[in-house]
């Protein structure tokens, strides 16, 4: 534990500098003069507006001098996520086709963020166009990770999830289609919450009706995550998805669970034997079950029906790439990395058939999923099935001795249950004996993003996992 202002939770340091107790200043400052010292080796952040961040956190304090009301991010600094939409800064989606884009609008979740007294201090790096859950892009280079500099940060919230870790900035914003939340958060022992579809509306989109891509918070602990979730929720009229119950500001009341006594969980270290597990990984996550039985919940060996998720997703996902990048691709036909090529042009491919099979899968699955969370309310799974893999490989080639084909197949574990709609938060399980962390994902009925929260917590405050940071001061 430690007062410096980079490394108190977010919590804890917007309640200092409501209290006047530390400036927005000196915060913003404190962030800026360390990622001056730690980014040029981790390649979090990819845009800094150092001036900017000073200017506005400046205002910051005289709101509070003034005593004008302000919100619960107040004087925080944030570096957004390079794939979401910020008006005056530079947006590249990691794409060189982007590399000087400056939009002229914020996108929803930025504008409430700023909104809610956050102070914009740059963006995090991404892959390209966020496709792949390891961060590396021909703009900016790859993302590395705080706790061994070698190897994946994750992604596609890569930077952000490395941002959190080292201390670059308190809260930062993700998205997942995949996994793209949830493997970084994994990978650097931070929190990540993907909620149940609709919670955060996305605008802009070009696809208002999608429901496998999410935006959610992330977090050095669940109560942070719950605190930013709070700004992110609630519903906008542009969205028909959008959900508008309970209200936002329910989330970040006081996650008060004392216990998991008689909590039902399904526990399901290879989603049912659908998915190949590192041993680093299973030997981790297995000693959680222990955790969570002397925390008072019953804990049985079961998993929902994921039959069919692989086509599902596959299949939705290609028709979405296709959507929002194949009339670029086929004016930049060379601007592109492989493996997305291959993504796009599987979507062009789809057929009438391909598409409405995916869609009438999904609903089988969902209501398999509905009576499974009636007989359990939360399901347990690892995260990712591999530990932080070497930075200079685009994916994992074998997990456990099963050939890994496509930047895509060692993410099961995550986009398997991205199929099911439902609210998953990555919390810190542990570490291996070579100190790489691990994630395990807590994952409750659609809509229960506050149970998720509670039981998150417990399981936090009972481990003490996420305190443990990774040594960068002291490193070379």
């Amino acid at each position: 534990m430690t007062d410096h202002p980079c490394l108190l939770d977010a919590t804890e340091l917007a309640a200092r500098i409501r209290r006047r107790e530390l400036s927005a200043r000196e915060v913003v400052t404190a962030h800026l003069e360390r990622i001056e010292r730690l980014n040029p080796r981790l390649n979090a952040l990819v845009t800094v507006d150092a001036d900017g961040a000073l200017a506005a956190a400046a205002r910051a304090d005289e709101q509070l001098v003034r005593g004008d009301a302000t919100g619960p991010l107040h004087g925080l600094p944030i570096a957004f996520k390079d794939t979401h939409l910020t008006r005056g800064m530079r947006t590249t989606h990691g794409s060189p086709l982007f590399a000087d884009h400056v939009p002229d609008e914020d996108e929803l979740l930025v504008s409430r963020i700023q909104s809610a007294g956050a102070i914009r201090i740059g963006k995090t790096n991404v892959p390209e166009f966020a496709a792949g859950s390891h961060t590396f892009n021909t703009v900016f280079g790859a993302t590395r990770n705080p706790y061994d500099t070698g190897r994946s940060a994750g992604g596609s919230s890569g930077g952000a999830a490395a941002a959190l870790a080292a201390g670059l900035q308190p809260l930062a914003d993700g998205s997942d289609m995949g996994g793209s939340l949830r493997n970084p958060a994994s990978f650097c022992n931070v929190v990540g919450l993907r909620p149940t579809p609709g919670r955060v509306p996305a605008l802009p989109a070009a696809n208002l009706w999608e429901t496998l891509a999410v935006a959610g918070p992330m977090g050095r602990s669940v109560a942070d995550v719950a605190l930013l979730l709070s700004v992110m929720a609630g519903p906008d009229a542009r969205s028909p998805l959008s959900l508008d119950s309970p209200e936002p500001a329910a989330f970040r009341a006081p996650l008060t669970r004392a216990d998991l006594t008689r909590l039902r969980v399904a526990w399901a270290p290879d989603l049912g034997g659908r998915v190949p597990v590192d041993r680093d990984v299973r030997d981790v996550f297995a000693a959680q079950r222990t955790v969570f039985e002397e925390l008072g919940a019953h804990v049985e060996e079961d998993c929902p029906d994921l039959d069919g998720a692989e086509e599902v997703f596959r299949t939705l996902r290609a028709q979405e790439f296709h959507l929002g990048l194949g009339p670029l691709l086929d004016q930049h036909p060379d601007a592109f990395k492989p493996s997305l090529v291959r993504n796009i042009e599987a979507g062009r491919d789809l057929t009438g058939a391909d598409i409405a099979r995916a869609h009438a899968e999904h609903t089988r699955i969902h209501l398999a999923a509905t009576a499974f969370f009636e007989r359990y309310d939360v399901l347990l799974a690892p995260v990712s099935q591999v530990t932080p893999f070497d930075v200079d490989a685009e994916y994992p080639q074998t997990i456990d001795g099963v050939p890994q084909h496509t930047y895509l197949d060692w993410m099961r574990s995550a986009y398997f249950l991205s199929v099911l709609g439902a609210p998953a938060l990555a919390v810190p399980a542990g570490f291996t004996p070579g100190g790489l962390p691990v994630g395990l994902q807590i994952v409750g009925r659609p809509r229960a993003e506050r149970a998720v929260l509670e039981i998150g917590a417990v399981y936090e405050t009972a481990t003490g996992y996420g305190r443990r940071r990774p040594d960068l001061d002291s490193a070379a």
